[in-house]
């Protein structure tokens, strides 16, 4: 029996490690950002504006493999008299959904292939539109589509700007890429009146609120087409909030109204599976001043933390893309307006003997704010930690059997 006592505890070892390795791995954030990436290069910042306004920098970041064709402040030129939304056709030809970094063009297999852009993967291209042919002759790469105009020169590789391999490549191209379908006008979104779309669903009083400033309401009204999310307070929220708010300063009420918009479209699908700080309208009106909050999301609920005051998406408005409007719980409070609330420190550990006296009928309830910031620290740490206990036993195991 003492013999196998080393057998049972390596296998016990062995299944620790095993445990670990399947164990899921947390997911890696994304490693890129488009308009950051292109921050740096000035030559390049009307476009890098553009990929913001056209809302493409969102798609372009949540895709996994892309190549992205910029051109540079002149030739950005040539879409000044186009409407945004066909600016969005036009500039979507130019992100092609695969890989292609300053090797791969070099060593084209024959010489040329088809790669379909964006402007082909969202269905907004007639037909093959939206394919753009890559062509390798005489040691040059251009980019052509088959409808191009007859007169429009084919827009030439010109270099390499940045490269993450296989996931994304950012290249400079000589010009604008000509295609018909994609330059064609697009009629404008359908009109849509805020005060109405508000007030026929749970934010009816933040609709007056919205309507009785002018500025304001004209702000949310000159964005909305550009891509806006806007967070209503359900009637409940604004009426516990009202006396406060009668107390602002002009200055202040516009602030904290324009702090509910977000100048982008936001589905819920993207809120719920996307974390991070966002800037508002708020942002823009306001000087050395942040006005941001931290959306957040556990399982289906997304909240938004001000930290003042963490207010939770109960119900969908509407949703026409690049307009999305949620109605909220609470009202956001900007901590550039009121007191920051500071996260309780962690309860004291209960003694053994206060769990008893619990189990007697005493109160054992306990805030759990300890628990869910845990839940937001580093995974890798964690992760580390649990291979070295599941080696060193499995290492201390291995010792017995000497």
């Amino acid at each position: 029996m003492a013999s196998s006592r080393p057998v049972i505890l390596l296998s016990l070892a062995v299944v620790a490690v095993a445990i670990v390795a399947l164990a899921p791995a947390p997911v890696a954030a994304t490693k890129y950002n488009i308009t950051r990436l292109l921050e740096p290069y000035k030559q390049y910042s009307k476009f890098n504006e553009m990929l913001s306004k056209t809302r493409l920098a969102y798609d372009i970041n949540r895709r996994q493999t892309i190549t992205v064709l910029a051109v540079d402040n002149a030739a950005m030129s040539a879409l000044d008299h186009y409407s945004l939304q066909t600016i969005r056709h036009i500039l979507s030809l130019h992100v092609l959904v695969d890989y292609y970094g300053d090797r791969k063009l070099k060593k084209l297999a024959h010489g040329s292939t088809a790669s379909s852009s964006m402007y082909q993967a969202t269905g907004a291209a007639s037909g093959m539109s939206g394919y753009v042919n890559i062509t390798r002759k005489d040691g040059k790469v251009s980019f052509t589509t088959d409808d191009a105009d007859d007169t429009a020169k084919p827009a030439r590789y010109v270099k390499s700007i940045k490269e993450y391999p296989y996931d994304i490549a950012v290249l400079e191209v000589s010009s604008i890429i000509s295609s018909a379908d994609a330059e064609a006008p697009v009629p404008p979104p359908a009109p849509v009146d805020l005060v109405d779309l508000l007030s026929k669903k749970y934010c009816k009083s933040f609709a007056s609120l919205l309507s009785a400033n002018a500025d304001v309401f004209r702000t949310f009204n000159e964005t909305k087409d550009n891509g806006l999310t806007l967070f209503c307070p359900v009637d409940s929220a604004v009426a516990a909030f009202a006396p406060t708010y009668k107390n602002l300063t002009a200055k202040a009420k516009a602030a904290i109204l324009l702090y509910h918009g977000v100048p982008d479209y936001f589905s819920l699908q993207l809120l719920k599976s996307n974390n991070g700080m966002v800037s508002t309208l708020a942002t823009a009106s306001e000087n050395k001043k942040d006005y941001s909050y931290d959306v957040q999301n556990k399982g289906e609920i997304v909240t938004l933390e001000t930290r003042v005051v963490t207010s939770s998406v109960t119900a969908t408005v509407g949703d026409m893309e690049p307009l999305a409007i949620y109605a909220v719980s609470k009202f956001l409070k900007p901590k550039e307006l009121f007191k920051v609330v500071e996260a309780p420190a962690p309860a004291p550990e209960p003694s053994k003997k206060k769990k008893g006296n619990a189990a007697d009928g005493g109160d054992d309830s306990s805030d759990d704010s300890g628990d869910q910031t845990a839940d937001k620290g580093d995974a890798a740490p964690a992760m580390l930690a649990r291979w070295v206990t599941a080696a060193t036993a499995a290492v201390a195991a291995v010792a017995l059997l000497g």
